[in-house]
Order: structure tokens, then sequence, then C-alpha cells
């Protein structure tokens, strides 16, 4: 059977921008694996996802007109009851052949084969491959039942049987036009009341011909580009989209270059269908405007690219992906310009309205928004995270740090009662930042004003001065422990508060800071400040937290037996996690590892199953000669060990230990710790715990045990 490519493409009326991509890859890669499924299409066949504003489409190589005949297998039943003694077959063994389509006369065909202890009868036969339209038309049905529609339209067709009337569909956008293309013969196919055909729509208004032709699968693209003026590919018209802004960037001048914002990019590049990047400019006055406010208008409402200059300051001008090309494209231009200037006002004003009243003069305020129906209002809050921030500057820089930490947190949520905040919730923070300025404050506190939030999201930046990493801290612990408290727990992939993020974001603080500050401390004090309001959540989160960092550490690239280890001492602070996990690691590469690390274990298991070990080793008890080898071995290398562990120099403490290896191997070979005389039994085991205690200071390296 001559295998040829295959192009299906459904027309649609626009898609919504910011799911395109995801439905243009799930329609090509839900279609292409059904048609592998039925043996239409190779295991390796090359499969091309299309996606536009007005289209959905799949190319894939290799397929086939139909699927080879394949042999197929059934099995029926036992022997046994399938045939009487006699062999006849039983009325069960008919039932079931007439089931699969046969009846008597395949009966002595079946093959015996054993299965398990019986032996059971098997039907063997041919099985016709699928042709191209039924299968293509079942996998069509299936890529449409599956692809990710954000939100689902109904609409009415009529009908295209003899009765009149209409039909209702559901579908992410009206349906207009469907192809499908086996080489260049139409594969009579049906979906959402429309007949596959092989032409197209091209672009609204500027495609050479209407409908476009399509001569054969593979020209589907090039014949799209030069007919329709569509770049079907959503790569290369984003590639397309990138190459035009930087192009228009160094066209201005200075060093400009565009915002790089990668959703954006998606986004508008799911807006247009052939893109045309324009310079627009806005007045320069606007540009008192905090830029950020600036910036964030014109990408959120109206998918501009500001451009910003060498230093990354914003400039008068921004660039527009136009879907249009004209001759004259002043008139675009001018557009453009004339719709921005609004939001750009708008911004300015909001600005210069919240400048009008201090932070300080707006905390009342915020005892009149609601937090929690069971934490109470914002004002609380701010409350408990001053109280907790205080705590932390204190422990962190004194007196001076706890008043800048307090000053900070206080204000730190008063800009979510400002007009620009509530226009963009997105510059909750920022904007906090800006007005502590204008109110005179330093830039201490205003920098921790806009850094409380952070990190906001993985590889964020942590705040920039203690005074912020204080407030930050008190924000995400006062978070966590009050959901913590109430039993507000995230489930599956459902956190609507953000827990997870906040764990992470305390993590990285306190490691990456190299804080001072224990966890469970910080935990217990967070957990005070709320009073009778809240259930103590200490020990839930404390493990909800350490599970994130054992996470966030397995996707560093540690293995799990290196953090299990590690973290099964709860280690504290968690800035010295990083030198415990190299130190773990460096130790299992020696010789001597695999041993040291199966007899703490077994070290282990005994101590876990006797409580008659001695409070000390009596030196006048070691009867056995490997055990006053051991003994001595310890006495000489654990004080060095020791040593080395209260300097922070833990890869010295585990390498010490690695010395007791011939010793320790030498006691279990020739020692029974549990002696008939209980005085020796104690003092063994005495023995043994003091040598647990001093090998696993750094890890539980019980865990390195295979």
């Amino acid at each position: 059977m001559t295998a040829q490519n295959l192009l299906v493409e459904l027309f649609v009326e626009e898609l919504p921008p910011k799911a395109l991509k995801k439905l243009g890859d799930a329609f090509a890669a839900v279609l292409a694996d059904q048609l592998r499924a039925q043996g239409l299409a190779p295991a390796d066949a090359a499969v091309t996802a299309f996606a536009s504003p007005r289209r959905l489409a799949a190319h894939v190589t290799g397929v086939l007109a139909r699927a080879a005949d394949k042999a197929v297998s059934h099995k029926l039943m036992p022997v046994s009851v399938g045939l009487g003694a006699d062999g006849e077959a039983t009325p069960a063994l008919l039932k079931r052949l007439g089931a699969l389509g046969a009846d008597a006369s395949a009966v002595a065909g079946l093959r015996r084969a054993p299965d398990g202890k019986a032996e059971a009868l098997f039907l063997d036969s041919m099985q016709q491959g699928v042709d191209l339209a039924a299968g293509l038309q079942k996998a069509l049905d299936e890529a449409i039942a599956r692809l990710p529609i954000p939100k689902v339209m109904s609409y009415q067709l009529e009908s295209d049987c003899e009765l009149p009337g209409w039909t209702s569909v559901n579908f992410v956008r009206p349906a207009h036009g469907l192809v499908a293309l086996h080489g260049n013969e139409v594969v009579p196919v049906k979906v959402l009341g429309l007949k596959a055909g092989q032409t197209t729509q091209g672009h609204r208004f500027e495609a050479a011909v209407s409908p476009v032709v399509l001569r054969d699968a593979d020209s589907y693209a090039a014949t799209l580009s030069r007919d329709g003026a569509v770049i079907a590919s959503f790569p290369e018209r984003k590639a397309e989209i990138a190459r035009q802004l930087a192009a228009a960037a160094a066209k201005v001048g200075g060093g400009c270059r565009p915002i790089e914002d990668e959703a954006l990019l998606d986004e508008v590049t799911a807006l247009v269908e052939r893109p045309n990047v324009l310079v627009c400019e806005f007045e320069q006055q606007f540009l008192a405007v905090p830029q950020e406010c600036l910036i964030l208008t014109m990408k959120a409402n109206q998918k501009y690219f500001p451009l910003l200059d060498a230093q990354g300051r914003l400039t008068h001008r921004f660039l527009v992906v136009s879907n249009i090309s004209p001759a004259d494209a002043s008139a675009v231009i001018g557009g453009n310009e004339r719709v921005v200037r609004p939001r750009l006002s708008d911004a300015k004003f909001f600005f210069d309205q919240d400048r009008k009243k201090t932070l300080a003069s707006r905390v009342e305020g915020l005892s009149r928004v609601v937090y929690h129906n069971k934490l109470g209002t914002q004002g609380e809050r701010v409350e408990r995270v001053r109280a907790i921030a205080r705590a932390i500057g204190q422990q962190l820089g004194g007196d001076v740090l706890a008043q800048s930490a307090d000053t900070a947190a206080q204000l730190a949520k008063t800009d979510l009662l400002t007009d620009m905040v509530g226009e963009f919730p997105e510059l909750q923070g920022i904007m906090g930042g800006y007005y502590a300025r204008h109110d005179g404050l330093s830039e201490d506190v205003a920098f921790a004003i806009e850094d409380h939030y952070k990190p906001r999201f993985a590889g964020d930046d942590l705040p920039r001065n203690a005074t912020g990493v204080a407030v930050a801290l008190a924000d995400k612990l006062e978070t966590l422990v009050g959901m913590f408290g109430i039993g507000n727990l995230p489930t599956g992939d459902k956190d609507p508060f953000a827990l997870r993020r906040h764990a992470l974001g305390v993590i990285r603080m306190l490691v990456e800071k190299q804080l001072p500050l224990r966890l469970d401390a910080l935990l217990r004090a967070a957990a005070q400040v709320f009073g009778d309001k809240i259930a103590d959540p200490t020990a839930a989160l404390s493990d909800f937290i350490y599970d994130r960092l054992a996470g966030s550490l397995r996707e560093q690239g540690y293995s799990a037996q290196e953090v299990d280890a590690v973290l099964a001492l709860r280690p504290e602070p968690m800035s010295g996690v990083a030198l415990r996990l190299a130190a773990v690691r460096a130790f299992a590469a020696l010789p001597e590892a695999p041993a040291l690390a199966a007899a703490n274990k077994r070290i282990g298991n005994i101590l876990k199953k006797s409580e008659e070990a001695g409070a000390e080793v009596d030196t006048v008890l070691l009867k056995e000669p490997a055990e006053q080898a051991l003994h001595a071995a310890m006495h000489a290398s654990v004080p060095a060990a020791n040593a080395r562990f209260d300097a922070g120099d833990y890869t010295g403490n585990l390498q010490k230990l690695a010395a007791l290896r011939v010793p320790v191997d030498a006691f279990f070979d020739s020692v029974m710790v549990n002696a008939d005389d209980p005085a020796l039994k104690a003092n063994r085991l005495a023995l043994l715990r003091q040598l647990h205690e001093a090998m696993n200071r750094v890890a539980d390296l019980s865990r390195l045990a295979s």
C-alpha cells in the first residue's frame, strides 16, 4: 500500500488567543496518535501542527490509504469448559464464538495453548485493516472531543438531511470549513456538520484569492502564504514577529529594545495571521508616571510592545503588531496612538490622585477590608505581620532593623486601597514603593514595601535588603500559619492561597540569604500572634515546608537518597543544607561509605528494639578485643569529627568518621551485642548509641544504605 502525507484543517471563527497554541498542539497530537493506533500512520510519522487565529491544522507523514491486515487471537475459555468429554463444543463455547461473529464450524480450527495451570482455547483470525476514511473519521472525532477548550460555545447549523430544521453544535468557536487531503485526494470525512473538501479561506482582507484552493497536503503552508496571505505555522509566525520587533527597535536607534515578554509574544502571535510591526509613540509627559504602570497598561490592555532604552528605561515609543499591511500605514499608526492616549491618561490620573493621600493615612482603611472570614480584616492581618517582622528584625539586626521592619510591614498593604492598584492589581507592592518615596520615607522602607511579595514566582528575585527580607518572611509566614491553622490546606493541584509558592519563598530566603533563623522557632512565634483564632499548625506546616524543600532539592539535581539522608534530621538552620548535601555526596563516593551506611542502619534497628542502653560506656566492661578497638577508634576519631562539625566543615566531619569502617565491621563480626549479662549488653548498647549519634550529626547515613 502506498503511503502519502495527510493534511487536515479545521477553519473556524477567531479562536481564543491565550489558548490557541495549546489547541493547535493538542489537535495535531491526538489526530496523529489515533492514526498510529489504527495502523494508518507509522510510529515515526512526522507531525506538524498549524495554528492561526482562524484555523487548526495538522500535517502527518506516511499515512496509508488502508491499514495492513493483522492477526488477532481471542482467548475464549479453558478447554475443560469449552469442550465436553466427547470433544463437542459446549453451549458456552458456541455462545462465545457467536459473540465474535463465528459459528460451530470454527470449533475444529480452534487453537489449544497453555494458559497458566490450565489449557485454553484460542480463536485466531485475520482482522482487516481499517480504511483511511473510517480511521480518519474516528481520529478526527477523538481530536475534537479531546481539545482543551477553555469555554465551549453552542451554535446552530441548518440540518443537511431531508428533514428541515436546525441542529445544535458545541465547539470552541463556530466552524466553517474542513479540509482533509491524502496526497491530492480528498478524504470523505465529516465533523461539526461540515464535509471535507480542498478549499479554505485566507486572510480576511489581504488574501490574493478566495477561496484558497489546496492542490495537495504538502503544499498547504506555501499555498496559504502565497494565495492566502497567512503564515499558518505558529512557531514561524512567532519568529517573524520577533524578527520584525528587533528590526523596528534597531531602526528607532539609541540602543532601544522591545520589552521581553514570552506570554505577550505568544498572545500576539495568536492574534495575527500575517504580522506587520509598526512604530508608534505617545506624549513624553506620560513618562512622569512610573514606567511599570505604563508598561502594564500597554501590554495588558492593548497588546503593545513598549520600547526600552539602553539603560532599561521606558521610552515614549512602542511597537504595534498589526494584522494588515497597507501601503500607507499612517492611519493604523495614528489609530493606535489615539487608542493608547486615554489609557495612559487614566494611569497618570490614578497616580496623581493616589499621591494626594499618604500611605500612613490609609492604614485605618485596612480595618474595613475583609481578609478572611476566620482570620479577620486586612488591618488585623497587618498587625500580625508587624509583630512577626519585628521579631525577625530583632534577631537579624537588633532594634534598628526591628523598627524599620515594623514601619514597612505597617504600610506594605496600604497600596491595596489606591486607585492604581485597584485598576492594576499586578502593581501591588510596586506602587507602595513609589508612594513611600513620595511620602518622604527612606529607601530602605520603600524597597521593603516594594519587595515584600518576593519571590512571587520560581526564579524571581529575593528582597533587596534586610528590611525587605524581614517583612517578606513575616508576610509569607503569616499566610502559611493562618491558612494551616484554620485547615485551609492545598489539595491536589488546587492551591488558591499559593501556599506552596509561599513555602518555597520562605525556603529560598532562609537558604539563599544564609539567615541564622530556625524554622521551628519562626513557626511557633508566628502561631502565637494569632491567639485563639487558630489551632497550632506548626507540626503539619513544618512537614509541608520540608516536603517543598525536598522537592526543590531533587529538582536541583540531588538524588532522593542524598536529600532523604540530610532532611531526615530536619537540619537547622536551613542555610546549612547545601553544605550537608555536599558532604553527603563526598562521603558516598568514599569506598568506606556502603559498609558504614549499612552498619549505621543496623545500629539504628538495634537501638530501636532496645531500651537497655547505658548512659555512658564503662571501659571496664569492654571485654572483647573488637569492642575495645572500636572504643579506642572512636576516642581517636569522634572528637576530631565533632570539631569539624562545630566549625561547619561537614565534609571533614564525615571523612574523619570514615576511619571507623574497619573497627565497626570487626565489632559486628565478633561481638554479641545482646549478651546474656545485662551489664555487658547495656554497655555495648551505650557504645553503639554514642557511635550512632556521632555518625548522624550531618545526615542520617542509614538512608544511603541500598
